[in-house]
């Protein structure tokens, strides 16, 4: 199969995005710079917009009319995301320099019953690359600190990595079936999006002691209940071996399966939104060695082989300060979130897991659109690895970090991110290491 390799800048991404910015079009019989048509179903839409005025939008109540809203309308919604991170240790850790690298992710989701007349089914066609100079984790730590750009494999070419046929049963149960990566399990308000948006540490983005259990891009089914349109329980079975360079349908379930349960319950308390989740993993595969997978810096070493692995984790996300706006206003707001997990000590490097922050809206005056981050984690490493393979590894019992960022909105689609971590890494012998890095993200 032939290769293709993406190398696009953010320059590129900026001069597109100001050439669809300067485009004019006749809309509702208003003249609109920016694609845009009057619509005021809802109340407080209708007090602000001018009668007879498209342009003068006060309250952020016209819709878009942009070439991907009109597909939209059609049945297919795209989107992507163009990601740089510049990073490096200013002191102490594996070695003092600085990367570059980044990771491009293009999504999208065909309406099947607007395209063909199939009721309730969706296509979801994912696609990823990543680029730089990104290798092993300066710091020494076994988490990645900018983990977009270890995926989604060790190669630069665009991996087809989703290509997800979900079907709603009724609106309140879905089942997916096809190839998915399980980036975005574990969801959290605060701590998730991929490592993109907000945090960008492994440890903040999803529960790590499921990294030995579920692997990141591979065949699987689910099924899912609902709602308003939200998953509340979802439980997966999926290939037991990463397959993202691949179709894996040569590999379908050769070396095992995962079983996956998550339950994820929205709360109130203090009349403020939040959740608790709570899940399970558990893998039928013969795990061979701690390595082998690119979101766990842990070089192979021949260690004896032992059948399944489980893991148990715990997240909840609370809003302590909320506004759920009005008409088209998003909701704001900022809160608190915490992880926990323990793992099988047999089979998986990472024996427990905690992680607890504060993350949100920008309290800054002026800077409304802004995203604010710092989060705290703690990991501890099994006691029931020989001392040959221990002293190989040089792990210690346990590890430590901590990241605070501050997501600029520059443009509607264009974020600059500022990103300090301190690591105290789970080996031996390294010093704590101090990152200092800014990452920019293009999205539209």
């Amino acid at each position: 199969m032939k290769k293709y390799q993406i190398q696009v800048g953010l320059f590129a991404f900026m001069a597109i995005n100001s050439a669809f910015a300067s485009s004019s079009l006749y809309a509702k019989d208003c003249i609109l710079t920016d694609w845009l048509t009057c619509s005021s179903s809802d109340s407080c839409c209708e007090d602000c917009i001018p009668a007879d005025s498209c342009v003068d939008d006060y309250c952020g109540c016209c819709e878009s009319t942009s070439i991907l809203k009109r597909l939209e309308e059609s049945g297919i919604t795209f989107k992507a995301d163009f990601y740089q991170m510049y990073q490096g240790v200013a002191a102490g850790g594996v070695r003092q320099e600085f990367d570059y690298g980044g990771h491009g992710d293009y999504i999208a989701t065909l309406d099947m019953d607007k395209l063909a007349g199939k009721e309730g089914l969706y296509l979801k066609i994912g696609a990823e690359h990543r680029f730089g100079m990104f290798g092993g984790p300066p710091d020494g730590s076994v988490l990645p600190s900018a983990l977009p750009t270890a995926l989604p494999a060790d190669t630069n070419d665009l991996i087809l990595t989703n290509v997800l046929f979900t079907q709603f049963l009724s609106e309140e149960f879905a089942v997916s079936f096809g190839k998915l990566d399980t980036l975005d399990g574990d969801a959290n308000a605060f701590a998730h999006a991929r490592g993109t948006k907000q945090f960008s540490n492994t440890a903040f983005i999803f529960n790590p002691i499921t990294l030995r259990t579920i692997p990141y891009s591979t065949l699987g089914v689910s099924f899912s209940y609902l709602k308003d349109l939200k998953p509340i329980y979802t439980f997966s079975v999926l290939n037991a071996v990463d397959t993202a360079t691949t179709d894996g349908f040569g590999q379908l379930f050769d070396q095992g399966a995962v079983l996956t349960s998550e339950l994820r319950l929205p709360t109130n308390f203090m009349n403020k939104p939040g959740h608790q989740l709570f899940g399970a993993t558990w893998s039928s595969r013969e795990f061979a060695s701690l390595g082998g997978d690119p979101r766990l810096a842990i070089t192979p070493v021949g260690i004896p082989q032992q059948s399944g692995s489980w893991s148990t984790y715990w997240n909840f996300d609370q809003y302590l300060v909320y506004d759920k706006g009005c008409c088209t206003e998003e909701a704001r707001g900022w809160g608190v979130f915490g992880r926990a997990a323990i793992g099988d000590d047999a089979t998986n490097p990472l024996s427990y897991f905690l992680s607890f922050g504060v993350g949100g809206d920008s309290m800054i005056h002026g800077r409304e659109k802004d995203y604010f981050g710092i989060g705290w984690y703690q990991l501890g490493t099994s006691d029931e690895l020989n001392p040959i393979t221990s002293a190989a590894l040089n792990l210690g019992l346990q590890g430590q970090g901590i990241e605070l960022y501050y997501r600029i909105q520059a443009t509607d689609h264009v974020q600059i991110t500022p990103d300090i971590q301190i690591t105290d890494p789970a080996r031996n012998g390294i010093d704590t290491a101090y990152l200092f890095g800014v990452r920019a993200l293009m999205s539209f």
